[in-house]
């Protein structure tokens, strides 16, 4: 028999669509340079923004979108690249866990070392004058060569997941973040996803808007 449960809650749905269409974006506008770099560094600032907002909701989010129900102990990792998981995943797997971890670990990088960064041409941070000339040249360098590999190589290793889920295990990992729902052959805790969480989740997100507004404007202060 199969239960259907609500794994990913509206707002982290919305997330996720916005994060993937963000990272695409600023990879683009990174490679294009010139004038594009202005749009660059707006869509950095909406990059901060989803961090924000992803890390607030990690917390207080719904049941599988908490970062507390992405913890797996070792044995059970261990298990999972044995291929030996004696229970389905309702959310991440041990090893998606782990992936979400690194790719937000990244990008929270990323986003840290390009408010710091310049490329003395068109291109400055808006927390680049409250550092040493030392700082803002090692986040430079992380955030235009480190960085961006690290974030590419972390979203094809994702992307190749994926095929691998759909082509050989024969589990779509898409079609759940498009409707929420998740077809398990045990029962699982369901994240809450009604008017209150997405209303609650829209607080946190203007919130986390704001603040990122205002880190942008720091460097006009």
């Amino acid at each position: 028999m199969q239960h259907k449960v609500r794994v990913w809650d509206l707002p982290t749905r919305l997330f996720h669509w916005f994060l993937a269409a963000t990272v695409v974006a600023l990879v683009i506008t990174a490679k294009v340079g010139g004038n594009a770099m202005q749009w660059h560094l707006r869509l950095g600032h909406v990059m901060l923004a989803l961090l924000l907002f992803r890390l607030v909701w990690g917390v207080v989010g719904g049941h599988w979108s908490r970062f507390a129900s992405f913890v797996h102990s070792p044995t059970r990792l261990w298990r999972h690249l044995r291929g030996q998981a004696s229970e389905e995943t309702a959310g991440h797997s041990p090893l998606g866990a782990l992936s979400v971890f690194a790719l937000l670990a990244v990008l929270l990088a990323q986003v840290g070392s390009g408010l710091l960064s310049d490329d003395e041409i068109s291109f400055s941070g808006p927390l680049v004058r409250f550092v040493s000339g030392e700082w803002v040249g090692l986040a430079t360098w992380f955030h235009s060569d480190l960085g961006q590999y690290l974030l590419i190589g972390l979203v094809a290793l994702h992307l190749l997941a994926i095929g691998y889920y759909v082509l050989v295990r024969r589990r779509t990992l898409v079609r759940p973040m498009l409707h929420g729902d998740k077809l398990l052959t045990r029962q699982a805790p369901a994240s809450r996803d009604d008017v209150a969480a997405r209303t609650g989740a829209a607080v946190v997100a203007v919130l986390s808007a704001a603040l990122a507004w205002w880190i942008s404007g720091l460097g006009a202060g």
